[in-house]
C-alpha cells in the first residue's frame, strides 16, 4: 500500500442539521426562491440557500450580527454543505451579499406573500385548526437617530423613555400555541388603535378562513375594529375602557341588580366559585364597505370575587388612614396647623374624606 497523506478536518455539527431540516420542512428556501429573484450577476449559493444558513447562524448562535456569519461558514462549511446539498462557501456570506439579501427581503409586497404561503405551510404542516386569535401590540426602544420618514420616531412610551425613539409592533397569534400569524410593525409615533384592523386583515389572508375568535385589550373594542371584525364573520371579546363604558352608564346597567330585579349567575372555574354577574344584549349597526352590518353585541357585566376582596381591603386600609388624620386635624404640636374657626377645620376634614 502507498502511503498517503491523511487530511483530517473538524467542525462542530452542533444543532445546524436539525436547524436546517426544520427550516427545509417550513419552505422557507423553496419561498425565499420564488419570490425573491436575485439581479443576473448573482453567483454561489442560492438567495433561498443563503436566507436558510443565515437563519440557522442567528438561531444557532443567538447573534443578529452581519459581520460574524462569514467567519462561523467557514467553520462549518462542510456540515452546511452536506445538509443543504450543495457547496456552501464562506465568500457567499460576506457583509454585502448579506445586505443585498436584506434589501430584497425590503420588498413589503413580495413579503407579505411569502409571509402568507409559509404561514398556510406552517399551519398544514403541524394541523393546526384552533380559531382563537390574540392581539397585542408593544413598542422597542433605543439610542437610535430619528429621521423624517424612519421607523424610530418619538412617541407615547410604554417603557416610560418618551426621550427615546421607538418602534412598535402588533403581534398575532393563535392558541394555544402561541404561534405568530400575523405581524405588523410600524414606526413609533402611530396610535395602537389603527394597528388592530391592519392585523387582522392580515390574520385572514394568512390562515383563509374567517369565523376567528379575536381577543385583545380595551383598543380592540373601538367601533371601528367590532364593525370590521363582524363584517368579516368573525367575532371579538374585549373589556370596555372607561372612555367606552363610563361610571354613568355602567350605574344604569347596575341599577337593576341593586334593586333586586336583575339575577346574577355564579361563575365557577376547577371547582371554585370566582365571580358573578350577568349579560346583556345591545343591537349595533354601522356601514362597512357600503354595506350596512347589524349584529347584536353580548355585553358580560362581571364581579370578580378575588378584585372586590382586594378592592375592599384598599378601601379599608384608606378609610383607616383617613379616620387618623381626621383625629390628628387639630392637634396641638410642633409644625402642626392649628384651626381657630370651625369653618376651615371643616374644609380640612372634606379635603381628607375626598
Amino acid at each position: 500500500m502507498s502511503e498517503q497523506p491523511l487530511e483530517v478536518q473538524t467542525e462542530a455539527v452542533e444543532d445546524i442539521p436539525i436547524l436546517i431540516a426544520k427550516l427545509k420542512r417550513m419552505r422557507i428556501l423553496e419561498l425565499a426562491e420564488r419570490y425573491y429573484v436575485p439581479h443576473g450577476n448573482w453567483q454561489g449559493c442560492s438567495v433561498g440557500q443563503a436566507v436558510v444558513v443565515w437563519l440557522t447562524y442567528i438561531l444557532s448562535q443567538g447573534d443578529h450580527r452581519l459581520s460574524h456569519v462569514q467567519e462561523w461558514v467557514s467553520a462549518r462549511a462542510k456540515t452546511l454543505s452536506a445538509c443543504l446539498k450543495a457547496n456552501i462557501r464562506a465568500e457567499d456570506f460576506s457583509d454585502d451579499r448579506l445586505g443585498i439579501i436584506l434589501d430584497m427581503f425590503g420588498d413589503d409586497e413580495n413579503w407579505r406573500l411569502l409571509d402568507c404561503d409559509m404561514t398556510q405551510g406552517i399551519l398544514r404542516v403541524y394541523d393546526l385548526k384552533g380559531n382563537l386569535i390574540r392581539l397585542d401590540s408593544t413598542s422597542g426602544s433605543g439610542y437610535w437617530q430619528v429621521t423624517e420618514d424612519g421607523l424610530f420616531q418619538f412617541g407615547h412610551s410604554k417603557d416610560h423613555r418618551p426621550d427615546l425613539p421607538q418602534f412598535k409592533v402588533m403581534l398575532a397569534t393563535l392558541d394555544p400555541l402561541g404561534l405568530a400569524v400575523g405581524i405588523q410593525v410600524v414606526s413609533g409615533e402611530k396610535a395602537d388603535d389603527p394597528l388592530y384592523i391592519p392585523a387582522i386583515d392580515q390574520v385572514r389572508q394568512n390562515l383563509g378562513r374567517n369565523g376567528l375568535f379575536y381577543v385583545g385589550d380595551s383598543k380592540i373594542m373601538s367601533f371601528e375594529t367590532r364593525l370590521h371584525v363582524v363584517a368579516g364573520g368573525d367575532c371579538y371579546l374585549g373589556p370596555f375602557s372607561k372612555t367606552q363604558i363610563d361610571d354613568e352608564a355602567l350605574s344604569a346597567l347596575l341599577k337593576p341588580v341593586w334593586s333586586g330585579e336583575q339575577p346574577l349567575e355564579v361563575i365557577r372555574r376547577k371547582g371554585a366559585d370566582i365571580a358573578e354577574g350577568f349579560e346583556t344584549g345591545v343591537e349595533l349597526s354601522g356601514i362597512h364597505a357600503g354595506k350596512e352590518i347589524k349584529w347584536t353585541e353580548r355585553r358580560l357585566i362581571v364581579r370578580s370575587y378575588q378584585h372586590a376582596h382586594a378592592a375592599t381591603q384598599a378601601l379599608a386600609a384608606r378609610m383607616n388612614e383617613a379616620a387618623n388624620d381626621l383625629a390628628k386635624l387639630n392637634e396641638r404640636g410642633r409644625g402642626q396647623e392649628h384651626f381657630r374657626d370651625v369653618e376651615n377645620l371643616i374644609k380640612a376634614a372634606q379635603a381628607v374624606t375626598k
